[in-house]
Formats: C-alpha cells, structure tokens, sequence
C-alpha cells in the first residue's frame, strides 16, 4: 500500500504520541508500505513553528530529514497539478494543507493516513 502521511499522521509516529492509532502503527510499522511525507506538511510544520505553535527543534530542516529517513519515509513534492486539482474539490473542509493532501492523494492513487474524519468525505482513501 502507498500511504501519504497527513502532518499529525507524521508529527504523532515520530514522537510516540498515543494520539495514533493501533491501526495507523500497525501501516507505519509494515515495511511493505511506501511511506510519503509531503512537502506540503513540511510548509505547514515550518508556519506552525514560526508562529509559535508547534515546538520543534531549531533547525527544523535536519530534524524533519533525519526522521524521514530513520522511518524511511519518501518525500512527495508539491506539484502544479496538486495544487490546481483543488479547484475541483467540494468545500468540505477550509484548511488548504489538507485540502492539497487530498488533491495529492487523489492523483497519485494514495491512501491517506489521517485522524481528520472530514477528509474521507472526499473521493479518497482516509485510512485510520
């Protein structure tokens, strides 16, 4: 299976945050599962954390990649296409990360690991 990681999805696996899941651990843990981290929850942590509302360590970059890659998680760039498919998404939910998470997942035929119960409104696979 090939799973796009929303931000909490990522956030909570790599702190060990009870927040996640029994199922969530049990698809993260499968080394069979491609992992995806997008770029897209990296420009949402970078926001959150220059307005003070995600703690995260000083040089977010080396943090964010060494957890990528001792989790073995590919990144997915954001893409023209991702971000002009959200046109074409219903007004189901006003937060565009997740909205450009849903147009990604979408394109690429992902499974979308999230808690957010208004993303399986859309034409996607939520997987929780």
């Amino acid at each position: 299976m090939r799973i796009l990681l929303d931000t909490h999805a990522f956030l909570w696996w790599i702190t060990d945050d009870h927040q996640l899941s029994h199922r969530s651990i049990e698809l993260m843990s499968d080394g069979s599962n491609e992992l995806l981290f997008s770029a897209v929850s990296g420009w949402e942590i970078a926001i959150k954390a220059s307005l003070g509302r995600l703690d995260v360590p000083h040089f977010l970059d080396r943090f964010i990649a060494e957890h990528l890659s001792r989790n073995q998680i590919g990144v997915l760039p954001i893409q023209l296409s991702y971000a002009l498919r959200v046109v074409a998404l219903p007004p189901l939910h006003c937060d565009p990360f997740d909205r450009l998470l849903v147009a990604q997942a979408q394109i690429e035929g992902l499974s979308l690991l999230s808690p957010d119960k208004t993303l399986a409104q859309y034409d996607v696979d939520v997987v929780w």
